[in-house]
């Protein structure tokens, strides 16, 4: 008998933990850690760490296709959105993303929305970026007027940024910017020679301007903690959307699952799309969830006391917008009718690129799966850094590298011309892109589209989402300010670029259900948990009061590690 068969008390769990990427894995983790007889729902398929990495070994000649490359005619029919990134779409890693025809979505203006449907979610494909938040991005909207005020600091997340950053490990450099806090860092990894001479050139010229290694969630030094579940040093392949076997970069299936797994105190069930979250009026409180099973179509109840939502930003969103009654006719929780709207991304595609001379003699081992970082270094609170026309910042991602044959595609050359040309490595080139911070604008939502549906029979929805005045201005000084230190460092023929963005594309969604400090004008609370219905926590991506210009997912996972740890405390003390 399979457990949607099983009686309702085989069916019932101290949680439920709906999605199993980056901070479903962690709730699933730290839940059953502290005891919790836990229940994860995914949606799509089962993926074994390891087995089910099926490229993970393969060699370029394995493909159909040089790189991987997808035909144009399956690209056309399967993946006409999720191809906006450049990259999702590719026969070594697009089994990780979902078809745009069985999953559709209407824009009424451009918005990319990047997704992937299995066991682990996008915790594989991720960009493993990892950087905390300051006071400075946290008390930013109150000071500023902007939105509502976040209702934590940095200080409320300061030790579960300590308690994610070991138990995953983050390899990087400690730099001491009160902008961008130091944490507990593996070895960091090494620039190259003209990454060096540009981290020289630039601080010199620019006092404010710091150029560090990547902060990243890749094994350097493994503590014996992380080997004991399998985990070892990252290889240098930058294979990483491939899957890692081994398990050198934090992902679900490499790490917090198989911590979870280890307790006991899990039971995994994918193929299961949560349709509805169950309310009981009378008790005023969550009491489970509805889920459809992926397959057989037929639907099952399961029964917690707590539910934690982490299905990423836009699905949880989607599920409380789906699971409306008598108490919540708008959405679940949706008193304050804030549920969708304040929709953000980091915008992105702005910066510059040059040519390297000098250097033809370096060279460097391995493929680093990481850049170099340059922090936010504009509206910082004094005025040398004050901006008058945007506010908030921007930060920067890139690094030097050698072009490699690949430079020569495009000649197609064969023979003896093509042998003599690839025995050397192709010149050096230099770029970096700003990830900049959009503001939280109200009107920026999604909504329910009945009248399309998915591949499930399930409702849709609907994007109006774009970004602003602030925005545009901001990627004009983001354009010009890495010309200016790319010249700076010497590097030649510099060129700017600013290519047209879809918000989205950053694949950082995030807002939707904001915490806030008063129920009217948020969702939830200073916890995660849903103002109007206290033993739902809201852990990914929607919670967020505003964006700074960091990647955010090691802010998501230390409020699921606080959220996770309140809720275990709740159930004890006989609160939830």
């Amino acid at each position: 008998m399979t457990l949607d068969q099983a009686p309702r008390e085989e069916r019932t769990f101290d949680a439920i933990v709906v999605g199993s990427g980056l901070t479903g894995g962690w709730a699933a983790k730290d839940l059953c850690e502290k005891g919790l007889k836990t229940l994860v729902l995914e949606r799509g398929r089962k993926v074994e760490h390891g087995k089910d990495y099926t490229t993970f070994a393969k060699n370029p000649w394995d493909f159909r296709y040089p790189n991987g490359r997808t035909p144009q005619d399956e690209i056309d029919k399967h993946y006409y959105k999720q191809i906006r990134t450049g990259y999702t779409v590719n026969d070594q890693w697009n089994h990780w993303f979902v078809k745009d025809d069985e999953h559709p979505y209407t824009e009424v203006s451009r918005f990319d929305w990047i997704r992937g449907y299995h066991v682990g979610g996008r915790s594989i494909t991720w960009g493993r970026q990892s950087y905390r938040w300051s006071d400075l991005d946290f008390e930013a909207n109150a000071k500023e007027g902007v939105g509502v005020d976040w209702p934590i600091r940095y200080a409320d997340l300061a030790p579960w940024y300590d308690h994610v950053e070991r138990w995953m490990g983050v390899s990087g450099s400690k730099e001491g910017l009160p902008q961008l806090p130091d944490g507990i860092f593996q070895p960091p990894m090494d620039f190259n020679a003209p990454e060096k001479a540009m981290k020289a050139k630039v601080e010199g010229r620019f006092p404010e301007r710091r150029i560090t290694i990547g902060r990243t969630a890749h094994l350097t030094k493994p503590t014996d903690e992380q080997m004991k579940i399998g985990r070892g040093t990252c290889q240098s392949r930058n294979l990483c959307m491939r899957g890692c076997s081994f398990g050198a970069y934090f992902s679900s299936n490499g790490a917090s699952l198989v911590a979870a797994d280890h307790t006991g105190n899990l039971t995994l069930q994918p193929d299961s799309i949560v349709t509805e979250i169950i309310f009981d009026a009378k008790l005023n409180k969550a009491t489970g969830v509805r889920v459809q099973d992926a397959k057989t179509k037929t639907v099952t109840e399961y029964y917690a006391k707590v539910i934690f939502l982490c299905a990423s930003t836009l699905n949880s969103t989607w599920l409380m917008l789906n699971s409306k009654s008598d108490r919540f006719p708008n959405g679940f929780g949706n008193d304050s009718d804030e549920l969708g709207r304040n929709v953000m991304d980091h915008h992105l595609g702005v910066g510059a690129q040059a040519d390297v001379e000098g250097y033809d003699d370096r060279y460097y081992s391995g493929r680093r799966p990481n850049g170099i970082y340059i922090p936010r270094f504009r509206n910082l609170g004094d005025g040398g850094t004050k901006r008058g026309d945007f506010t908030r910042g921007y930060g920067y991602q890139g690094g030097a590298s050698r072009t490699g044959w690949q430079r020569l595609v495009a000649e197609m050359g064969f023979g003896k011309e093509l042998k003599d040309d690839i025995s050397e490595p192709g010149p050096w080139t230099v770029g970096i892109g700003g990830f900049g911070e959009m503001l939280p604008y109200r009107d920026n939502r999604v909504t329910m589209n009945p009248d399309v549906k998915d591949i499930d029979g399930l409702p849709t929805l609907k994007f109006d989402v774009t970004i602003r005045q602030n925005e545009l201005n901001m990627r004009k000084d983001m354009q010009a300010s890495a010309e200016e230190m790319l010249a700076a460092s010497g590097f030649k023929n510099v060129r700017g670029f600013d290519r047209p963005y879809g918000v989205g594309l950053g694949i950082h969604e995030m807002g939707t259900a904001r915490m806030g400090r008063d129920a009217k004008t948020s969702v939830l609370d200073g916890w995660g948990r849903v103002h109007a219905a206290t033993n739902v926590y809201v852990t990914d991506g929607s919670f967020m009061t505003s964006a700074a210009c960091v990647n955010p997912s090691l802010t998501y996972l230390a409020v699921t590690a606080r959220a996770a740890d309140h809720a275990a405390n709740a159930l004890k003390r006989g609160e939830l």
